[in-house]
């Protein structure tokens, strides 16, 4: 598996959302976050009747023989909470209550022999402990704590053809909670955020989803796969790595080449929220760059964008090609 081809999409994805324009922890938009791919405590799940999922299940068509290697990589994002303890004078403000931050967490799993996972389940355990941070940064000193987090990753391999296998690969939040919380918010911080996987093969080859070969139809289309849709990745027809987001994407998804940096909303047109950053105000700059790191990156870059690359932005032409002859 080629993380370096994948990770550029699976950056995008595990930050989408994480703040929106404008950008400002005040924003009404950035006070209800984190609404991709958040896999629930079993037990907060259960206390809400199961309307909040505990766990992410894909599915996938794999071709190879039993010393095919598969490859299971699971990457979410762990919240912490973030308060002031004591602020600098100049820089005096506070954060709404229960300010979130994230921090990027990665599972990588030992490869796998299909042969072995058609013997058995292979359970992978993973546990992040709770823990309390103090520094001193430009606004004061501040505390960061983050609580524990327990999860599974379940793998297992089915043979449903000659040189033809179904993967499954199922994720499980499996922290204990003493009194499952109502609140969302508590919830969220023994969550796993803007979980997605990252599959690979060697020695084999993944069945496109969407664009399956007629003979695969059906097989393809009795794949279930609950919070996550798995992609092909990579370059155009390499069949090796699959990437499943909460996000559906399509086969071959790719950043724009004209794209500056990471936003957090792919939704929007980089042109666009580029302008609206400029015509922010001072003061709602100055809110930004005192209460997040990641949004301070975009605020900088869009001021220092030399005019050239601002110009890319406005548009490109793609996949051209000279007409036949005979074309009308």
């Amino acid at each position: 598996m080629n993380l370096e081809r994948v990770n550029q999409i699976a950056k995008a994805v595990l930050y989408e959302g994480y703040m929106l324009y404008p950008y400002r922890p005040s924003s009404v938009k950035n006070r209800q976050r984190w609404n991709f791919g958040v896999v629930y405590p079993r037990a907060y799940s259960e206390a809400q009747g199961g309307e909040e999922p505990c766990s992410m299940r894909i599915e996938c068509l794999a071709s190879g023989n039993v010393e095919t290697i598969v490859e299971v990589k699971l990457r979410f994002l762990q919240l912490q909470t973030r308060s002031t303890l004591a602020s600098s004078e100049s820089r005096a403000g506070s954060l709404p209550d229960g300010w979130q931050e994230a921090v990027e967490r990665d599972v990588s799993l030992p490869e796998f022999a299909l042969g072995k996972l058609l013997q058995e389940t292979v359970r992978h355990p993973f546990v992040f402990s709770c823990q309390t941070l103090v520094s001193a940064e430009a606004d004061g000193v501040v505390e960061r704590q983050q609580e524990a987090i327990e999860g599974a990753v379940n793998v297992s391999a089915e043979k449903i053809g000659n040189g033809l296998f179904k993967l499954s690969v199922h994720v499980q939040n499996v922290t204990p909670m003493e009194t499952p919380s109502a609140d969302r918010n508590s919830a969220l911080m023994q969550s796993m955020v803007s979980t997605h996987m990252i599959l690979g093969v060697k020695d084999g080859e993944f069945v496109s989803l969407l664009e399956p070969p007629p003979e695969l139809q059906e097989l393809a289309t009795g794949c279930k796969n609950v919070g996550a849709w798995p992609v092909l990745v990579g370059e155009q027809d390499q069949r090796d790595t699959l990437l499943a987001s909460p996000i559906i994407l399509y086969d071959y998804p790719q950043i724009a080449p004209e794209s500056p940096g990471d936003l957090f909303d792919g939704t929007e047109i980089d042109e666009i929220l580029s302008l609206r950053i400029m015509t922010l105000t001072e003061e709602e700059k100055r809110e930004i760059r005192q209460f997040d790191d990641r949004a301070r990156q975009i605020l900088e870059r869009t001021d220092a964008m030399p005019v050239e690359q601002f110009m890319k932005l406005h548009g490109a032409m793609r996949s051209l090609r000279p007409l036949k002859e005979d074309a009308p």
